[in-house]
């Protein structure tokens, strides 16, 4: 068995030698150390040796065996390596590289940064919270009765009777006034869900809550604020009103308009022909809210705002169609 395994050793070396293609090199391969290949057949035959023998014979086949692994795999990597320095000969390092394409971000996403760089440069601290919320969160601890009409199925997507999508960002609001005491300057941006679809509204958007509690917080801070923002959003020169409104968690309360940037305030079918769109609603925070989390409504007051970020980058941007947000459409994104 001895002289077998040196003349299977000389063999398979020598047949190595002559191989110059990766296919002929897997036929060894299957012939020579395959499971049912030339060296398991001999290994299978240790146990026909004398006793006294098997533990040299077997450390002998095992040394051959090693050996010959060990050429093949000499033999694989210096295919390889030519192979390699064939395929390089057409190469004219001398040509300029080919330029990756950079993927750009998404308008929303843009609006969306730039809305929260301006107010943190303001001062305002960023908090997230989860698109889950539940009943008391997202309407009861901001003043919003069970008879509201925010509350009716048209409007919300329920899960149970206590746990839904949350319509706004504003339950971030009270999560933030639950965990920490005055004073508070923070914005909430993120995905909202309300039963709507047309071509101004989806049934997902974003939006960016935002609040500033302290004491001896007035209506004049909540101006000075917002008009700071919509300058640097659009233009120094844009024209802002506050207009009486009504929301249940602020009080009192105003929707925030600017003049047309479609029109520049002369009247068109995008402002309905008034010179003015809506962009954002705020107002002080009801002492009703403090109450809910145990602040004291006689020492501290706060105001709050939220705006979409759709809307705004409609505005800014001259889109016409919110639904073009989502199509996917690369003509439109390439714009951005």
């Amino acid at each position: 068995m001895e002289d077998e395994l040196q003349r299977l050793r000389g063999e398979a070396l020598v047949r190595l030698d002559g191989i110059d293609q990766s296919g002929d090199l897997e036929e060894f391969r299957v012939e020579y150390l395959g499971r049912k290949g030339l060296f398991s057949g001999l290994m299978k035959q240790l146990g026909q040796a004398d006793p006294a023998e098997r533990p040299r014979l077997g450390q002998l086949a095992n040394s051959v065996k090693a050996e010959v692994e060990e050429a093949f795999a000499a033999r694989q990597q210096a295919l390889a390596d030519s192979a390699g320095r064939e395929s390089d000969k057409g190469l004219d390092i001398s040509l300029p590289g080919r330029t990756v394409p950079l993927g750009r971000l998404h308008p929303v996403t843009q609006i969306m940064d730039e809305v929260c760089g301006i107010f943190e440069g303001l001062g305002f601290a960023v908090a997230e919270g989860p698109d889950i919320e539940t009943d008391f969160y997202n309407f009861e601890a901001l003043n919003i009765p069970p008879h509201h009409p925010a509350r009716d199925m048209h409007d919300t997507f329920y899960f149970s009777e206590s746990v839904l999508l949350r319509t706004h960002t504003s339950p971030m609001q009270i999560r933030a006034m639950e965990n920490k005491k005055p004073p508070l300057r923070m914005i909430a941006p993120g995905k909202v869900y309300r039963c709507d679809s047309d071509i101004t509204h989806t049934p997902m958007f974003h939006q960016v809550e935002g609040f500033l509690v302290d004491e001896k917080v007035s209506f004049a801070d909540l101006k000075g604020i917002l008009s700071i923002f919509i300058a640097r959003m659009f233009d120094e020169k844009t024209p802002i009103r506050f207009r009486p409104s009504f929301f249940p968690f602020t009080e009192p309360s105003a929707e925030v308009d600017i003049g047309c940037v479609i029109c520049g305030g002369s009247g068109c079918r995008v402002c309905k022909h008034t010179g003015w769109l809506e962009i954002l609603g705020s107002g002080m925070i009801d002492p009703e809210v403090f109450k809910k989390i145990g602040y004291d409504p006689e020492l501290y007051t706060g105001f709050a705002f939220g705006l979409g970020i759709e809307r705004i980058a409609m505005l800014k941007y001259g889109i016409n169609d919110i639904r073009l947000y989502y199509e996917n459409d690369l003509r439109f994104l390439r714009q951005f």
